[in-house]
């Protein structure tokens, strides 16, 4: 039996909500947790302590592409294996919560192609141990070390000649690369 090469697996993302340490950010949000196998769910409220709150954000799926084993195997082999959370800014104005949940991955590679923009959020939030052992088992299912091959050079004939720099059918007078017994000969015809 083939195993599937795409696992989709629903994951509930957990977001804190804690009091700002500057005048300038009144809130500070971030993804802590994630839940596998979680159902909808649009920031409900989780847990409340003093000023501090939990919601159940959002629920996306994880992607599991068996072409993406490598990125897999690195977020498995860090010291705290951990998905990564992205959270996009909502447009001003449109709710209390700004932020809505874009994307959970396992592969850093894909993480950091987010961080790159700069325009989202990306959170490192510790793997279940659950969820690590789904993704240490779909890597050992899919995963293909890529054997070495030596680059080779093109069929190019490097036996060839050449006797100087530029294209030898423009005369130039002041072409000290070129051999002079060539170019006299590309005169004469």
């Amino acid at each position: 039996m083939q195993p599937d090469k795409q696992v989709l697996l629903p994951i509930g993302v957990v977001v804190r909500k804690t009091p700002g340490v500057t005048r300038w950010a009144r809130w500070c949000w971030r993804a802590v947790a994630v839940l596998p196998g979680a159902g909808a769910a649009e920031w409900r409220e989780l847990r409340r302590e003093g000023e501090a709150v939990e919601y159940h954000a959002a629920t996306v799926q994880l992607d599991l592409h068996h072409t993406q084993t490598d990125a897999y195997l690195e977020a498995l082999r860090a010291q705290v294996p951990s998905v990564y959370v992205i959270l996009r800014p909502r447009a001003a104005g449109t709710d209390d919560m700004p932020y809505e949940v874009t994307l959970v991955t396992a592969s850093p590679f894909e993480a950091q192609d987010y961080c790159d923009t700069g325009e989202e959020i990306v959170e490192k939030v510790p793997m279940p141990e659950g969820l690590i052992a789904l993704i240490r088992d779909f890597v050992a299912a899919h995963h293909a070390d890529e054997t070495f091959r030596k680059r080779k050079r093109d069929r190019v004939n490097i036996e060839i000649a050449q006797d100087g720099v530029g294209d030898a059918r423009i005369p130039q007078a002041a072409d000290v690369y070129r051999a002079p017994s060539r170019a006299r000969r590309e005169r004469l015809h």
